[in-house]
């Protein structure tokens, strides 16, 4: 394995400035500083992640802190994952997925040994066990949820108040009065999972204000208890004429569903749901949607993050972004079909 002598000797210059020209840490003519990274790319080397975090207190690393858990949608919760490590990728930052349940003993861990420069928290919960830990962490944190208490952190999401009045609003002022809403589980909302009440209340309460009659479901998350679901759904309330979707598993099931009922949209029902584009590419999905956009939460929580590792933020620039939803038309949503 090539070591910096290495690439000093192959550039013609001393150990401590093909150190200092890969570091940054000294002024270095653009002509060494060419000279090192060529040596560098010719020979393969990676700096020692342990060396450099001696030398410079930062190991170039950030801890992601997700949850695989058995009731929501784990290809969801992948796109959140992907992005985040590209964008760490694309600063120059390599990231630690740390996926065990005891999310607070895995974050002090992490924090005391000092193996991350800063912190990503996925699965946020209204009340997070893991948020006094991060605050007092001697490392930054950002997080890809809204938390009910936001102090010292920065926070990015997608605006779900603002997504369940944009769905109402599309179909009402297309003519539809009668909706589904099928939500994550109960038992998510139950253990803090506030973005299916804040889409759930917001779409409820626009609707009893466009006289809009909404019936309102918790679905199951994976098959074949979801595909039942929303047949039961269907039985139960036949005139409804649009479906509004915050359950990736629900998306996922409905061509099926449609197709075993004789069913089509929009002809027969207009759809609307939330979830990513890569998540309607990975599933032929047809239905227009609010995009979760986690790619877009996972750039800005790390763009953010690393500006605090590297200085460039202070207490003062401590940020609350949510992201205004657009929906996707992808053709399953018209004026409703003419009453029989």
């Amino acid at each position: 394995m090539p070591t910096i002598g290495d690439v000093a000797s192959l550039a013609g210059v001393s150990r401590s400035t093909a150190s200092y020209a890969l570091s940054g840490k000294r002024s270095i003519s653009e002509d060494v500083r060419r000279k090192v990274n060529e040596a560098v790319e010719q020979l393969g080397y990676t700096p020692n992640a342990g060396a450099r975090a001696l030398a410079t207190s930062h190991t170039k690393i950030i801890g992601l802190l997700a949850r695989f858990l058995e009731d929501e949608f784990a290809p969801a919760m992948l796109q959140y994952i992907r992005g985040i490590s590209e964008m760490a990728a694309q600063l120059g930052y390599d990231t630690l997925l740390v996926s065990e349940e005891d999310g607070v003993r895995a974050l002090q861990r992490l924090s005391n040994t000092r193996m991350v420069d800063g912190f990503v928290l996925l699965n946020v919960a209204e009340h997070d066990d893991r948020l006094p830990t991060l605050r007092n962490a001697s490392q930054p944190g950002a997080l890809v949820g809204l938390p009910d208490n936001t102090t010292g952190v920065d926070v990015f999401d997608l605006d779900f108040e603002a997504a369940g009045r944009l769905m109402v609003d599309r179909l009402h002022e297309l003519g539809h009065r009668e909706l589904i809403l099928v939500s994550q589980p109960e038992h998510v909302l139950k253990r803090g999972g506030a973005y299916v009440w804040r889409l759930a209340n917001a779409a409820y309460e626009r609707a009893e204000q466009l006289g809009v009659a909404l019936h309102r479901y918790f679905g199951a998350s994976s098959q074949p208890e979801i595909g039942n679901d929303l047949h039961g759904y269907f039985d139960a309330h036949p005139a409804a004429t649009g479906l509004l979707l915050n359950n990736e598993a629900a998306a996922a099931a409905l061509p099926t569903v449609l197709h075993e009922r004789g069913m089509s949209s929009p002809q027969s029902i207009s759809v609307i749901g939330r979830y990513s584009d890569d998540f309607a590419k990975t599933f032929s999905l047809p239905y227009s949607a609010i995009d979760s956009a986690p790619h877009e939460l996972g750039r800005r929580a790390v763009q953010q993050l690393i500006s605090r590792i590297e200085g460039a933020s202070t207490e003062a620039d401590r940020t609350v972004e949510l992201i205004p939803p657009v929906i996707n038309d992808r053709g399953s949503i018209s004026a409703p079909p003419p009453i029989a």
